[in-house]
């Protein structure tokens, strides 16, 4: 969220960073709203002060003009507190500013490409969707979800499930015992008040799955990642700066309704409403942030190389970018069944955004209390990290070879077939 001091103190550079992630705010309206709120507080203290000296007077014959007094100051409570809710619903609803070093596009078309690594397979043969691979071997099973729960979910079974139990077990391993992430099993339900820490409210309510409680006021939702969980671990807090950085990582089922999806990848496992997904997240001093990002980002890709699947990774542009961050690095799978690359992982610097949502503050060697710097990325999802492995690793009898580096998690197995 913005503070209004900082945007009265640069209007212009706040208004043409907004424009190059083509959004644009009536600026003037948030400038009346402020202007408005001040000068309620400011009445309100005066009438405050002057209730104050008529107590202490212990005047009689001034009781009424404090009873008066008494229902100025509620009545301009109440318009202070309308005008600054309606402040603060246009500043929460701002995303946050893009870092200078993001291209600036509207769409994905301007997004760009870092770098490639891996071979792409060459088959001497047409290769199968992971779907079809799945279904061929009676270990995805779409049309029973659909049945049971609707569509965009799937049963995984047999050996397909535990080369998904694998994958989870895997890249914890390697994020603990190599990345130096602190594993991190965290509830999977979370608040209003930690959703909006980490942006997903207000603005995007109508892609979150609520859950119908007794209460009505109490809203609770199913996290759609457990970025949120885990970056709202430090809301509230002065962090001793000994502390940081601080780097989590959760496996965990994800819950989205893919709102804005309809018609996207309705076939297979791309695009579901429930998926598994390895989240990393740190919290650093707030000068940090980009180093840690290309350290986040490393730490995704790793778990590519030792897959041995080819990849790209590429900056996000300033119209592509997701609603907190600065600075997102994508990474991307390659599927030969679609002959191009899919996303897999996104890394993302969100500055002091998510920090001042959630009040994360430490204090720095002044003794200065500064907001933290707040990073999430994906390490990796493992719905499409299945889907990788069963498009590149696949035989023409259909059957799917296992990475050597998973063997020793899916018992040694060294391939996955019908027998």
């Amino acid at each position: 969220m913005h503070n209004i001091k900082d945007i009265k103190n640069d209007i212009e550079n706040f208004k043409n960073s907004l424009k190059k992630r083509f959004v644009e705010i009536d600026i003037e309206k948030i400038l009346d709203l402020d202007e408005n709120n001040r000068k309620y507080i400011q009445k309100k203290e005066l009438f405050e002060k002057e209730k104050k000296e008529i107590s202490r007077s212990k005047d009689k014959t001034l009781f009424e003009k404090s009873k008066k007094i008494t229902i100025e100051i509620e009545k301009i409570s109440k318009l202070q507190a309308k005008v600054k809710k309606e402040l603060d619903e246009i500043l929460s609803s701002i995303p946050n500013i893009p870092h200078k070093d993001v291209p600036v596009g509207k769409d994905d078309n301007s997004n760009i490409e870092i770098l490639k690594s891996g071979k792409i397979p060459n088959f001497d043969f047409t290769p199968k969707s992971h779907y079809e691979l799945g279904e061929n071997l009676d270990m995805l099973d779409f049309e029973l979800a659909t049945k049971t729960t609707g569509s965009r979910f799937v049963f995984v079974k047999d050996k397909l499930a535990l080369l998904e139990r694998a994958l989870s077990n895997f890249m914890l391993d390697t994020h603990i015992n190599q990345n130096g992430y602190e594993e991190i099993s965290p509830p999977l339900i979370a608040n209003d008040n930690t959703m909006f820490g980490t942006g997903q409210l207000p603005k995007f309510e109508n892609d979150q799955f609520e859950l119908k409680l007794d209460d009505a006021t109490d809203k609770k939702f199913l996290i759609p990642t457990a970025e949120v969980i885990l970056t709202n671990t430090v809301k509230n807090q002065i962090i001793d700066k000994q502390k940081l950085p601080i780097r989590m990582v959760a496996s965990t089922p994800c819950f989205r309704k893919e709102a804005g999806s309809y018609g996207k990848d309705t076939k297979g496992m791309i695009r579901q409403h429930q998926f598994y997904k390895v989240e990393l997240v740190s919290v650093v001093e707030i000068n940090q942030c980009l180093p840690e990002l290309e350290r986040m980002t490393d730490c995704a890709t790793k778990i590519l190389d030792l897959l041995e699947l080819p990849y790209r990774k590429v900056v996000l542009c300033t119209g592509d970018m997701g609603f907190s961050s600065e600075k997102t690095y994508d990474i991307e799978v390659w599927l030969p069944s679609e002959k191009k690359y899919r996303e897999i992982s996104s890394c993302s610097s969100c500055n002091s955004f998510q920090a001042r949502r959630m009040k994360a503050r430490y204090k720095n060697e002044k003794n200065e209390t500064l907001f933290v710097g707040t990073l999430n990325g994906s390490g990796l999802a493992i719905g499409r990290t299945l889907i990788a492995i069963l498009e590149n690793y696949q035989q023409k009898d259909g059957s799917i070879i296992v990475p050597k580096i998973l063997r020793p998690y899916m018992n040694n197995n060294e391939k996955i077939d019908k027998n």
